[in-house]
This record gives C-alpha cells, structure tokens and sequence, in this order.
C-alpha cells in the first residue's frame, strides 16, 4: 500500500513550542497524517526517534545545541531510509542547498498552507522531493543561470529529468511514461554520471538552466 492511501507517522522539530502545537493541532486534523511525537531540538530528536518510529522527521533549522542541517546529515547516516521535510522560516538558498546536499527530501516555509504542508509530507514519504516555489526561486534567483547549450542528455533522459525535477518519484515517472521503474532507476543514474550531479537541487537547477521545466 503506497503512504498516499496510508497513515503517514511523522514526528515534528522544533525550537518554539507554540509553532509546534500550533502545527501539531493542524495536522492532527488531517486524515492520514499520525503525529507520533516532537522534540525542540536535534539532539532530543536523535534520542526519540528510535522509540517513535517515525516515517517523515518535519523539522526547523535554526535550533539551539544541534541544529537542522547537522541533525539531517546523522538522520542519513543512521536511517536512511527516514525521510527529513524542513519546515522553516528562512528562504535561504545556502540552507536549502546544505540541507538538500545532506540527505533532506524537500524545503517548504512556514506560511505555506495546510493543503501544500500535507503534499509535501505525503511526496517525501513517497520517496520524492519537494521544494516549494518560493524555495526553487531562491535557488534558481541567486544562481547563476547558463544559456542553454547542447544536452548531453537523450531525449528519454530529458524526459525523464524534467519529471525529477517536478518532484515525481521513480514509479510516477513509469506510470507516466509506460517504462519499468528499474529502466526509470536505470536512467536516473545514466543522467547523474553524464551530468556529474548528485543531488536533486543540483538537477533541478540543471534542468531548469535546460529550459526543460
């Protein structure tokens, strides 16, 4: 059963306690979404979640003696397959790329609304990433862009990153384009070696230089 018709478990980090029970008693009323615990700041989060078990960690960056970026990298390190959301207030492109680089599936702010809080939770529990528009503006405004140049891509890869780059997962982007998800799989690693990126901010920043987006 895929996390879209399942419970999502997620965990909330944060330094303030009001903008914790405030987002806990949203997201509380939403169906499919288990809030299963919280903690003010990485060190005690690193301590609960073996006890919590969570599917999604919906975390600050600015904290006090550990912060979100160090926190996601140890994530990575130990659980790997836990999925890290960051939740936070600055729009900072130095913060979205460390974090993205470290291991995070997606970047949003706090203004966003409820309905896009719950879209991001659910696609990185998925296994895609998401970064919301202010954030992917951030990035591409304060990067420097290239004009577009010969791709090194196929017309598939191209394809095939675009959708990446939107945030699709591996099997949406199959279902999509009537392929297996290993030929997705497959591709994927082809356009990282041909590109020599790793991370998906660094793709999407390419595929938007690409003009494929």
């Amino acid at each position: 059963m895929s996390t879209s018709e399942s419970v999502v478990k997620v965990m909330l980090v944060d330094d303030h306690i009001l903008v914790l029970e405030g987002i806990r008693a949203r997201l509380e009323q939403e169906k499919g979404i288990d809030v299963v615990g919280q903690a003010t700041d990485g060190l005690e989060a690193l301590e609960r979640v073996k006890d919590l078990k969570p599917d999604v960690i919906m975390m600050d960056v600015s904290m006090p003696n550990m912060n979100g970026i160090e926190t996601t990298k140890i994530f990575q390190e130990r659980y790997p397959d836990l999925k890290v959301l960051i939740l936070s207030m600055h729009d900072n492109r130095e913060y979205i790329s460390q974090l993205m680089f470290h291991g995070a599936k997606g970047y949003i702010l706090k203004d966003v609304s409820v309905e896009e809080m719950v879209s991001a939770i659910r696609t990185v529990a998925d296994g895609a990433t998401y970064i919301c528009r202010a954030a992917t503006e951030t990035l591409f405004r304060h990067g420097e862009t290239m004009e577009p140049v010969e791709s090194k891509l196929t017309r598939r890869e191209e394809a095939i990153l675009s959708r990446v780059a939107k945030g699709l997962s591996s099997k949406a982007i199959s279902n999509e384009l009537n392929i297996s998800v290993r030929t997705v799989e497959t591709h994927r690693q082809n356009i990282k070696s041909k590109l020599d990126l790793n991370t998906t901010a660094e793709l999407t920043k390419y595929a938007y230089d690409q003009q494929l987006l």
